[in-house]
C-alpha cells in the first residue's frame, strides 16, 4: 500500500492518502478544502486515481474538500450515516467494510467528540485513523457538538484500545508536531485515558477543561454538513488565463507544449537558460520570438518582461524555469507558468 501523511498548518489537520499501486486507485481521509490543489497534484504525480474521500466526522476547525474533490475527479464521498451530510454517496455504519481496490478499511463508530465520529481501521489492523476521538497523548474535546465524555471514554477503551498494541495510530490533528503513535503507547501513556485511568478520572479531566470554541466553527460545521460545498456565490473560480494549468506537488504552475503551441501568440515565452546554452542548444524556430533572461539575473530584470501577456518560462529540464516562475509570482506576476519538461521535451529538428 502507498501511504502519505499530509498536513494543513492553518488547522493542524492531517490528511491521509492511501493508494494501491497495482490498481492505481486511492482514497483520501479528512481532506482540507484549501489543500485541494496540493492533494490532486500528489495524486497525479504518483499515478493514482482518486476514487473515494472519507471524513472522520463533521469538523469544526476546517472545511472538508470532499465536495470539491468529487467535482474535480468524480470520486465518491463517505462519512458516518448518523451525520446525514449532503452529497454523501456511501453512508457508513459501525462494522462496515469499505475502500478501494487493494485498500480495505473497517468503520468503527467512536462517538463522544461528536455523535458522528468514526475511526477507520485497516483490515489487517496495522493502522487506525482515529479522527478526533483519540489523539496522540490526548483526545478530542467533548464540550460541544453532541460531545459526551462518558461516551468518548467507552469509544476509546472499547473500540480503539481493543486493537493490537502494535496498531499504528494516525489522528486527525496534532498541535505539537507529533505524527503518529500506537495503541500500546496510548493505552499506557495517554494523558487523559491511559495508564490506570478509569471512567471517573477521564470524565473529571474532560469536565475541567475550559477551551475556547474553534475559530471557524460557525462556518465549518454548516459547510461540512454539505460535504464542504461552498455557497453558490463563493464557488472557486477557474483559472481564467489557462485551461490546462497544472500545479505540481512542489507548488509550481506548469503548462504543456501542446497548450503553449495553441496559445503561442498570447503569451511571452521566457528562456531562463545561460547564454552559452542559447548558442549550443537553440530553441526550435517553431517557438517564434523568445525573451532571454538567465534565471540568475531575473530578480534585477523583472522590468524587462512585458506585463501585457502571461509568461511561460522554460529551461533545459524545467527545474530552473520552476524557480523563475516562483520568482515572478513573488514579484506580483500571477499569470505565469513553467513549460513542463523544458527544452528536453521539445521536438527537435
Amino acid at each position: 500500500m502507498l501511504f502519505r501523511q499530509l498536513f494543513d498548518a492553518a488547522s493542524s489537520t492531517y490528511t491521509y492518502l492511501l493508494g494501491d499501486p497495482a490498481s492505481g486507485e486511492a482514497l483520501l481521509i479528512d481532506p482540507v478544502f484549501e489543500q485541494t490543489t496540493r492533494d490532486l497534484s500528489l495524486l497525479q504525480e504518483l499515478g493514482l486515481t482518486l476514487k473515494l474521500v472519507v471524513d472522520t466526522h463533521a469538523h469544526a476547525d476546517h472545511v472538508t474538500a470532499a465536495w470539491l474533490l468529487k467535482q474535480k475527479t468524480g470520486c465518491q464521498i463517505a462519512s458516518a450515516a448518523v451525520i446525514n451530510a449532503e452529497y454523501v454517496d456511501l453512508p457508513l455504519h459501525h462494522g462496515q467494510r469499505f475502500g478501494v481496490k487493494g485498500v480495505e478499511l473497517e468503520a468503527r463508530a467512536t462517538p463522544g467528540h461528536t455523535d458522528g465520529c468514526m475511526s477507520y481501521v485497516l483490515t489487517d489492523q496495522s493502522m487506525v485513523f482515529t479522527g478526533d476521538a483519540l489523539l496522540i497523548r490526548g483526545c478530542g474535546r467533548s464540550d460541544f457538538q453532541q460531545g459526551n465524555p462518558h461516551t468518548l471514554y467507552h469509544s476509546i477503551t472499547e473500540q480503539l484500545f481493543s486493537l493490537p498494541d502494535s496498531c499504528q495510530v494516525y489522528p486527525a490533528h496534532d498541535y505539537n508536531g507529533r505524527t503518529q503513535s500506537s495503541i500500546g503507547e496510548e493505552r499506557a501513556f495517554n494523558a487523559r485515558v491511559g495508564g490506570q485511568a478509569n471512567e471517573s478520572d477521564f470524565v473529571g479531566y474532560m469536565d475541567a477543561l475550559r477551551l475556547p470554541h474553534p475559530k471557524r466553527i460557525d462556518e465549518a460545521v454548516p459547510a461540512n454538513l454539505r460535504s464542504g460545498k461552498p455557497p453558490e456565490d463563493q464557488l472557486p473560480l477557474q483559472q481564467d488565463w489557462c485551461d490546462d494549468l497544472r500545479i505540481t506537488y512542489a507548488g509550481v504552475p506548469e503548462v504543456g507544449l501542446e497548450w503553449l503551441m495553441a496559445h503561442r501568440n498570447g503569451v511571452t515565452l521566457l528562456d531562463v537558460r545561460e547564454p552559452a546554452e542559447w548558442e549550443q542548444e537553440p530553441l526550435p524556430a517553431y517557438l517564434g520570438d523568445t525573451l532571454q533572461i538567465p534565471v540568475g539575473s531575473l530578480h534585477e530584470r523583472i522590468a524587462d518582461i512585458p506585463d501585457v501577456l502571461p509568461v511561460v518560462a522554460l529551461c533545459r529540464s524545467g527545474r530552473r524555469s520552476a524557480l523563475a516562475t516562483n520568482i515572478l509570482r513573488e514579484k506580483g506576476r500571477p499569470q505565469v507558468a513553467s513549460l513542463r519538461g523544458g527544452w528536453l521535451a521539445l521536438p527537435q529538428g
